[in-house]
């Protein structure tokens, strides 16, 4: 019995599902099952001092790396089998969706609208919004004293710069680059008039450059750090806010702090409470 040409085609469609199906569906391990092999691939931030740097020689320092490998040991996973991979701010929720990175510790605020997309575990730590400016100048000393169509910089996917537009000063003008290194430059060579972001990232940067740069007024929100987890991944979520608790109950927290952000001077809040939403 002879097959006409749509029969198949058709035969020939079914046949292609069944190959993609079963070369590509339903086989990729969860964060936890790749912890189990003894591995683990960590988002962080890339440049801020004293939370998440990658400094010359190719190694990470910093308070977020250090919480980074706190809950990677908890999980059964050694440093040197953990894969760091930078997660820009405007890129974190695409990390986490697409399976590119298990979990992130990266200043990473947890707030509503970014848990329609992903979860969080903590927090494991709380910071306050605030402004970097000049050493030299006096004009800006808050959040209100940036009328008269200053230039604010902040970094794109962030909510600092368009919080002070809207609750304090309505003329201000946003400069958003991809990260904040990149706003530093900008403030340093005179192309911006002031930086904001949380006061734990500026202090690190203000250190970074002695005598040059400084933070201003008192902080004007509240930043509840979480580690992001992929929606869903409840399981991972539990392990990641039981292991927040030991690194703050064993004085590991407190600890890695000293050493990371303190010599910057930062004086931060007690450990808050992990919130098993």
């Amino acid at each position: 019995m002879r097959i006409n040409r749509a029969l198949r085609f058709g035969v020939g469609a079914i046949a292609l599902a069944l190959a993609v199906t079963a070369c590509g569906g339903g086989d990729e391990k969860s964060a936890l099952d790749k912890a189990k092999d003894g591995k683990i691939t960590v988002g962080i931030k890339y440049d801020q001092p004293g939370l998440g740097l990658r400094t010359k020689d190719g190694s990470f320092t910093g308070f977020d790396v250090e919480v980074a490998k706190y809950v990677a040991d908890k999980l059964g996973v050694k440093p040197e089998n953990i894969e760091f991979k930078e997660a820009p701010t405007p890129q974190r929720e695409t990390l986490l969706e697409n399976a590119q990175v298990d979990y992130i510790v990266g200043t990473y605020s947890i707030n509503d609208k970014r848990k329609e997309k992903i979860d969080f575990a903590g927090p494991y730590f709380i910071a306050g919004q605030s402004l970097l400016v000049k050493s030299e100048n006096t004009d800006i000393t808050g959040p209100e004293s940036l009328t008269g169509n200053k230039k604010l910089c902040s970094v794109k996917g962030s909510t600092p710069a368009q919080n002070v537009k809207t609750k304090y000063a309505k003329d201000v003008q946003l400069q958003e680059f991809d990260t904040y290194s990149l706003c530093v430059e900008a403030l340093l060579n005179g192309s911006v008039d002031a930086l904001t972001t949380d006061d734990i990232i500026l202090a690190g940067f203000a250190a970074q450059s002695p005598g040059k740069l400084k933070l201003v007024g008192q902080p004007f929100s509240t930043e509840k750090y979480g580690i992001g987890v992929k929606k869903g991944d409840t399981e991972l979520r539990g392990k990641i806010n039981d292991a927040i608790e030991a690194m703050i109950k064993d004085g590991s927290w407190q600890k890695a702090l000293d050493a990371t952000v303190g010599p910057s001077g930062f004086k931060a809040q007690a450990a808050p409470a992990v919130d098993r939403y």
